[in-house]
């Protein structure tokens, strides 16, 4: 069995974009895809209409949703005490695969370093009581991966100044407690020398988007690309979507 993902973080609810988010989608033709910053469910039924996508799932004010072409056994959202976002939980049907979208507090500063690892852990402990071990974790983590570094000159101003109040420098911890729990980054499982930054489209200079296997599942891993060729991709959002092939055979 053949599956292909795509998380992708359509910014701001993506009102008033929907063709060329559609537009992204539909290049890849993913099974399925886990969207991030879907405040807005209307946005998300068309979307699923743009992309011909059968099942479709949203909350308003609620960051993640998801839009599939396959049928669905289930999908829940999962609040962890002290994550700021919901995570998502949708079961395919037919198979055991169960994929996990993220969306982690967002700033880069030590503090929010702090608050995504608090976030990372409560989902780690959901995980290892609730979830078999067929799964997929996808979604934007806001963080860097160990031996990866941020160029604090291309930041805002604002976040800049947020970096320097952290002391000039951030312990980079999130990605490291994913990989030490067992986890493989299949980007740079698959890709070991490509940068395959994600954000921002106009200037891309940091990867913030992630999936992740369990070590177990690796192996099923044929591709994990970031989609930048779409023409459409940088008016649609800020993140360029990432892509994942598994083969279940």
């Amino acid at each position: 069995m053949q599956i292909r993902l795509m998380t992708y973080n359509i910014e701001r609810g993506g009102v008033g974009r929907e063709r060329e988010i559609a537009a992204v989608i539909n290049r890849e033709a993913p099974h399925l895809v886990m969207l991030q910053e879907a405040t807005r469910a209307a946005v998300v039924r068309r979307l699923a209409d743009e992309t011909g996508m059968a099942v479709s799932g949203a909350h308003d004010r609620r960051s993640l949703a998801f839009l599939s072409r396959v049928a669905i056994r289930e999908s829940r959202w999962i609040r962890p005490r002290w994550s700021q976002h919901a995570f998502l939980e949708v079961c395919l049907a037919d198979t055991d695969l169960r994929i996990i979208g993220v969306h982690l507090s967002a700033v880069h500063a030590a503090w929010t370093e702090a608050r995504r690892v608090r976030e990372l852990r409560a989902l780690l402990a959901a995980i290892g009581t609730q979830i078999p071990e067929r799964h997929v974790l996808v979604g934007d983590f806001n963080t860097l991966a160990p031996n990866e570094r941020l160029d604090v000159g291309r930041l805002p101003r604002r976040l800049r100044l947020l970096v320097w109040l952290s002391g000039g420098r951030i312990r980079w911890q999130t990605i490291a407690i994913m990989l030490g729990a067992g986890y493989v980054d299949g980007y740079r499982q698959l890709q070991p020398e490509s940068e395959g930054f994600t954000f921002p489209t106009w200037d891309p200079h940091v990867r913030l988007d992630y999936a992740f296997v369990p070590k177990a599942l690796a192996a099923h891993l044929k591709s994990c690309v970031v989609s930048t060729d779409e023409p459409q991709a940088r008016r649609a959002s800020d993140h360029y979507p990432l892509r994942v092939d598994l083969d279940l055979s």
